[in-house]
């Protein structure tokens, strides 16, 4: 396998940064390669600069490190792009949630859909253009690959415009695959799912435990238990406890609909904003926390604590690769061995009762062929019913965020789900507008 060069967007991060180069340099066959780290934030850069250069060492591999605050120097030779980014971070952030939250709209997350998701993916769809068309001029035949939300809005747009080859990845499924081995009390390769929807709003359609239909199984584990996880740790315990899964809501669903939601509860709520409501306890009868700024901040903080003390030597460097999937499908891209992944694509026949063209999250199939989904034929109809919904949204959100169309935009806005009140959803518009109007040139130019 020859060596590569694999460009992280947002190198930066303390979140994705140090995982992604432990993955890379901890995959089999990718030694040799340059890792090259790319973010705006030159300090945040260093520190995770120097947290790679430890794990490159550690990891007894030879790979070369750069790092640089000059996207189109970094794409200079890129085989892979891997997007970790989110436009102005918290403090856009902030608005996306308080000015909703001003017209009774509380969102769990906020990066999805919802007012906080538009407004999200209209400031982010025009960076991941220029991101795209760098790529176009520079180095046109690599590999997307975006882990950022608004995932389904951001891998449209690019793949709308442009010509280069995105793969959108999310570790949502994950979380629900530990889940069922916990219910079940079974290895992992005993569970077997076919999966289909847009992020972070997949279904389980079919579900088989040691070959047998599983779906009588886990209604029979309801009925006895009933729908919330019992090994979920209470609400508030500690600042990681906001991302606990307590399974009510896609429990609930799956029991009204017969397939079951894949994604965390906190993600699936905003699909469904009948579960966040003050007659819910805007989400505590379900077991929702709402994700707020003040949590994020406090996240970052211990998180680049931790990189402090590995930096010092206080705490010890140990090294895992995660179940990210970018490594591998980088693996299977290059060596041509298939592998198997949960991936957003656009859709080609993957499911067939959605649009085609529109970005869909299934199984799917990588190797020398590129990435392929999986085809799952359709969605039972209610579940289609929902899905079809959101992705007409979303396709007014690309359309909005690519020209700057207010029209279209509130369009979208008035067709999503979590918007209810008619005149509100336009006084919302125009102020998540003009709180980003710096992130927003395709409305203010």
């Amino acid at each position: 396998m020859s060596a590569v060069k694999i460009v992280l967007i947002g190198g930066g991060s303390a979140n994705w940064g140090p995982m992604m180069v432990a993955d890379l340099v901890l995959t089999d066959g990718l030694e040799g390669s340059t890792i090259t780290l790319m973010d705006i934030d030159s300090e945040a850069l260093q520190r995770v600069r120097r947290l790679s250069e430890m794990i490159v060492e550690k990891a007894n591999r030879s790979f070369t490190l750069e790092a640089t605050t000059d996207r189109q120097e970094a794409l200079q030779g890129a085989d892979y792009v891997v997007v970790t980014i989110s436009a102005g971070g918290f403090e856009t952030m902030k608005h996306d949630l308080a000015i909703p939250w001003k017209y009774g709209i509380r969102h769990s997350v906020g990066d999805t859909i919802g007012p906080g998701g538009l407004s999200r993916a209209l400031r982010n769809i025009p960076i991941f253009l220029d991101i795209a068309q760098d790529m176009e001029a520079i180095c046109p035949q690599a590999w997307l690959i975006n882990y950022s939300n608004p995932m389904t809005t951001i891998c449209r747009a690019i793949t709308k415009e442009t010509r280069i080859k995105t793969i959108g990845l999310c570790h949502e499924l994950f979380g629900t695959m530990d889940l069922l081995q916990a219910i079940f009390d079974c290895p992992r390769e005993a569970i077997k799912v076919r999966i289909g929807g847009v992020n972070h709003l997949i279904w389980i359609v079919d579900l088989k435990v040691d070959g047998k239909d599983g779906f009588p199984r886990l209604r029979g584990y309801l009925a006895e238990n009933g729908l919330f996880n019992p090994m979920a740790p209470a609400a508030g315990s500690s600042p990681w406890v906001i991302f606990a899964d307590r399974w009510a809501v896609k429990m609930d669903l799956f029991l009204t609909f017969g397939a079951l939601p894949a994604a965390g509860d906190r993600h699936v709520a905003e699909f469904f904003p009948c579960f966040i409501t003050e007659g819910t306890n805007w989400g505590a009868d379900f077991g929702l926390e709402l994700t707020t700024i003040a949590h994020r901040e406090r996240l970052k903080e211990i998180v680049n604590e931790y990189i402090e003390k590995l930096l010092s030597g206080e705490q010890p460097l140990v090294l895992n690769q995660s179940r990210e999937a970018a490594s591998p499908i980088i693996q299977s891209l290059e060596t041509g061995e298939e592998s198997i992944h949960v991936m957003n694509l656009p859709n080609r026949g993957q499911i067939a009762n959605l649009p085609r063209e529109a970005v869909v999250e299934t199984m799917g199939v990588v190797g020398a062929h590129g990435a392929e989904g999986i085809a799952i034929g359709d969605l039972p109809t209610g579940v289609a019913s929902i899905v079809r919904r959101i992705v007409d949204v979303q396709e007014l959100t690309v359309e909005a965020g690519l020209t700057g169309d207010r029209a279209l935009a509130l369009q979208a806005m008035r067709l999503d789900p979590m918007v209810t009140d008619w005149d509100a959803a336009e006084k919302m518009l125009g102020e998540l507008l003009e709180a980003n109007c710096n992130w927003l040139p395709q409305f203010f130019d």
